[in-house]
């Protein structure tokens, strides 16, 4: 099971940490990639991290976001600054196998499991 969390209500301009991790498994043979869905809204890319610890991110969260993961490669965090107002969403994250290449992970399809979403709140 995968779960996301570590959302909540952030002002502009601040700082949120979120957290993934999948009970009874290590993400050492997986990429992890988050997503966001704002109401109305598809669901897009916001980034990620592979199985070999290189990150991914869309161009809209260059330079605010960054990617990461524990040595024990059983959580994966997402760090969030510089919060703007367009970041309110909710974020999953989800899982796609080691072999999947890059320009798979960029769209929802390219991941087979999805964990329970954690909703960010900015407020201006």
């Amino acid at each position: 099971q995968l779960q996301a969390f570590g959302g909540g209500l952030v002002q502009a301009g601040g700082s949120l940490r979120l957290s993934c991790a999948a009970s009874g498994r290590t993400f050492s043979n997986y990429n992890v990639g988050w997503f966001r869905q704002a109401p109305g809204k598809e669901r897009e890319l916001v980034g990620g991290i592979r199985w070999s610890g290189n990150t991914y991110g869309a161009g809209s969260v260059k330079g605010r976001f960054t990617f990461s993961r524990d040595n024990a490669k059983t959580t994966v965090y997402l760090q969030m600054n510089a919060l703007k107002p367009d970041d309110t969403a909710v974020y999953y994250c989800a899982t796609a196998p080691k072999t999947t290449i890059l320009s798979t992970l960029l769209s929802p399809g390219g991941y087979d499991y999805w964990g329970q979403g954690t909703q960010v709140t900015v407020s201006s």
